[in-house]
């Protein structure tokens, strides 16, 4: 029954001051690897993979990643996308376990924000696994770097997060696996956040309101 649905809330530390300086904040950059794009219905879960940013400092060491057992054959289109094949994921943890894994990686670090490149596409992810879980889970704050990039530089006109990293020379790092993409958005982030303090924005409430992410209607 519809009314027994539980919530489960990833505990983000965002009651911090918006005066408070961009340094200051600590942001969890993720990214999902699914079976394919209907997540709301035959699609899974594969892979997550997430890096903690502290301002404009990408911490490396504090990375977490795993496969995920979708309990579905794995189409061949993705695997030769994304190297993820049947053998890796047959042993994983099932996705409602990861996801109560990652949501307490993300609360043990404090984070304020959720940050991806395209991000809308993998909450929905994290949200139609909880569905099938029958719990509801509750809106996030996050941040685009589609919203950011739009917001510094409007001329730029595309998708691909590779075409982004390479436009603004950051790093990248092995495509299509969730932990590199992770990476390669990070550091994408930070050049971003950069940029953005050099236009003479330096707050977290400026950032926010730079890139709408208290009122974009992702529909949760």
């Amino acid at each position: 029954m519809f009314f027994l649905r539980k919530a489960i809330d990833c505990k983000l530390n965002d009651n911090i001051p918006l005066s408070t300086p961009i340094d200051d904040i600590i942001f969890t950059v993720f990214d999902t690897e699914t079976t394919g794009f209907d997540v709301a219905t035959t699609d899974r879960l594969i892979e997550i993979g997430a890096v903690q940013v502290k301002g404009t400092t990408v911490l490396e060491n504090e990375t977490f990643h795993t496969y995920v057992n979708p309990n579905r054959d794995i189409p061949p289109v993705i695997v030769e996308l994304t190297g993820i094949t049947e053998e890796k994921v047959r042993h994983a943890p099932i996705a409602i376990e990861v996801l109560q894994q990652f949501f307490q990686f993300v609360e043990q670090k404090q984070s304020a924000c959720f940050v991806g490149h395209y991000i809308p596409f993998d909450l929905l992810v994290i949200k139609h696994e909880l569905r099938r879980e029958k719990m509801k889970f509750h809106k996030p704050t996050f941040i685009d770097t589609l919203d950011l990039i739009g917001f510094i530089a409007p001329s730029y006109d595309m998708r691909d997060l590779e075409r982004y990293a390479q436009a603004f020379g950051t790093r990248m790092y092995e495509r299509h696996s969730a932990l590199g993409d992770a990476l390669t958005t990070a550091y994408l982030f930070v050049e971003l956040l950069e940029q953005f303090r050099m236009h003479g924005y330096r707050t977290w409430g400026e950032l926010l309101r730079a890139t709408d992410s208290q009122m974009r209607s992702l529909s949760f």
